[in-house]
């Protein structure tokens, strides 16, 4: 068996980060809020492309639609209430979805379950009697970032917009393995395989969205058929997709309808060379480091457009910060470009361990130019760097210098 590293091990995240709570907002009552209407309004191209048909329940305004198959949250359509409106939320597909029929009759969907003592398939409609969980969780694209990489990896140029936190809803996968008498004996990963529609003439193996995560993955692990109180839309994996908490997202893998426990990975492409973190100019390799769990990460949300200027005095800097495997216990910003930092505040509700906390922090700013930067430490003590972990594809991007913004006060 090939062994490959946990980009996400303690031992790894603590090459990626230095080290560095939960309080209530106090004090801020009455402050003027610096607008977020026009953050990242500039991005949107004067002739935008439309939404493709699965997503044209979404809101156009919020969303930067860069192909059919990628669609990124604008920064400033995240709002401050911790969750990520479905109609604002990202969307990824490695390959084109399946057809929207397949959400008509959601709880006829089967899945195929095996590498376990009773192997057998189940429809939705049985999952929903077997348990049900409610997941809050940060939902993120492994590439989200990537456009500030100076090697210009290929790929959507993902800014911030590739990622959101939701509630998914669900049976744990733990339930499951309970039903069919657990794995069977000396497996190792646990394999989820989607049901998009291949292409014909191409080897499966080079396009079908197969992953393989450790078993210690399922621990938390939902097959989910609901996101933010709604059935599970197509676009984001319906009728059911699994998802695997703290993991970028291309683990949580959409329309699945095989789930495995198997003593090796996935021969599929995206799993044997794709999603690697491979260096610069070199090709995905098996044998480097999957991309698995997420870093700490954090960014500001407001105010962010250099275009539209801020007014003097008393505002109020807010944005989001994640802990990746573990809670974010701690979040910093600076207004001078990381030279100095000094402490914010978690607002609002603090959904456990996988979601990401909104921050603020009330400041005097006079007229002149900013530097705005956060920095996110989570429960483990892990930071976020200054630099970013350069790598051929621009994966798992977490540097607040690169998600620094700069914005003017008048």
């Amino acid at each position: 068996m090939t062994q490959t590293r946990e980009l996400g091990s303690p031992s790894r995240r603590r090459m990626l980060a230095s080290t560095g709570g939960v309080v209530a907002l106090a004090g801020l009552g009455g402050m003027n809020r610096a607008t977020a209407a026009g953050a990242q309004a500039t991005a949107a191209a004067p002739a935008a492309k439309p939404l493709p048909e699965y997503a044209k329940w979404k809101n156009a305004d919020a969303l930067i639609v860069h192909s059919a198959n990628t669609i990124e949250t604008k920064r400033g359509a995240f709002g401050s209430s911790v969750i990520t409106p479905s109609e604002h939320l990202f969307v990824r597909n490695n390959i084109a979805p399946p057809s929207l029929d397949i959400v008509k009759d959601p709880d006829a969907w089967t899945l195929e379950v095996a590498g376990v003592a009773r192997p057998r398939s189940f429809t939705v409609a049985e999952l929903k009697t077997m348990g049900l969980a409610a997941l809050p969780m940060v939902l993120q694209c492994s590439g989200n970032g990537r456009a500030w990489f100076p090697s210009k990896p290929s790929g959507t140029q993902w800014t911030v917009g590739a990622a959101g936190c939701v509630i998914f809803t669900g049976v744990p996968v733990k339930a499951v393995l309970e039903a069919v008498g657990g794995m069977s004996e000396g497996m190792v990963y646990m394999t989820s395989t989607g049901g998009e529609d291949m292409p014909a003439g191409l080897d499966p193996k080079d396009v079908m969205v197969e992953r393989s995560v450790p078993v210690s993955a399922l621990e938390d692990a939902i097959l989910a058929w609901e996101l933010n109180g709604q059935p599970l839309s197509l676009a984001h994996g319906g009728p059911l997709r699994i998802v695997v908490p703290g993991y970028t997202g291309v683990n949580s893998v959409k329309y699945i309808k095989r789930l495995a426990f198997t003593k090796e990975q996935s021969p599929a492409k995206i799993q044997q060379t794709g999603y690697r973190l491979a260096p610069v100019g070199a090709k995905g390799e098996s044998t480097q480091a999957s991309i698995w769990e997420m870093p700490p990460k954090s960014w500001i949300n407001t105010p962010s457009d250099p275009a539209q200027p801020v007014k003097a005095g008393r505002v109020v800097i807010s944005g989001v910060a994640m802990g990746g495997m573990t809670a974010a216990k701690t979040i910093e910003v600076s207004i001078n470009g990381g030279k100095d930092w000094q402490p914010a505040q978690f607002v609002g509700p603090d959904l456990g361990r996988y979601a990401w906390r909104e921050f603020a922090l009330a400041v005097q700013l006079e007229p002149g130019t900013y530097q705005l930067a956060s920095r996110s430490t989570n429960a483990a003590g892990e930071s976020q760097p200054e630099e970013r972990m350069e790598n051929n594809r621009g994966y798992l991007n977490n540097s607040w210098r690169d998600h620094m913004v700069t914005i003017k006060v008048a």
